[in-house]
């Protein structure tokens, strides 16, 4: 079995200083940690893959295509692969769960 602590997650995360961290990579999907903090711009592009998010905290607005819709907590919110997407206009830090399938790079 594995599993995860969000807590610990977010630490390793911090300590890499960087805004993503994948945790988990198996045959058919992957898993990573998402941050934002409040203000700041997200420049991901498209990717390959099919995502979900999960926002474990914060709130922001995301675009996704051609539509936008608020986030917060609880939230989840699927992107099909090869659509433009962007978390704009974070209020609150952003955390948010991403799980890619296929499995990203």
């Amino acid at each position: 079995m594995k599993a995860f602590r969000l807590d610990q997650l977010e630490a390793e995360r911090a300590a890499n200083q960087g805004a993503y961290l994948r945790f988990l990579r198996e045959r058919t999907m992957s898993a990573g940690l998402y941050a934002l903090d409040a203000g700041a711009q997200d420049t991901q592009g498209p990717h390959q893959q099919d995502e979900i998010y999960l926002v474990v905290s914060g709130r922001a607005s995301i675009t996704v295509g051609e539509e936008t819709t608020q986030v917060g907590r609880g939230s989840v919110v699927f992107v099909p692969a090869l659509v433009p997407h962007r978390f704009h206009h974070i209020t609150e830090d952003l955390r948010v769960m991403v799980i890619f399938s296929p499995p990203e790079g």
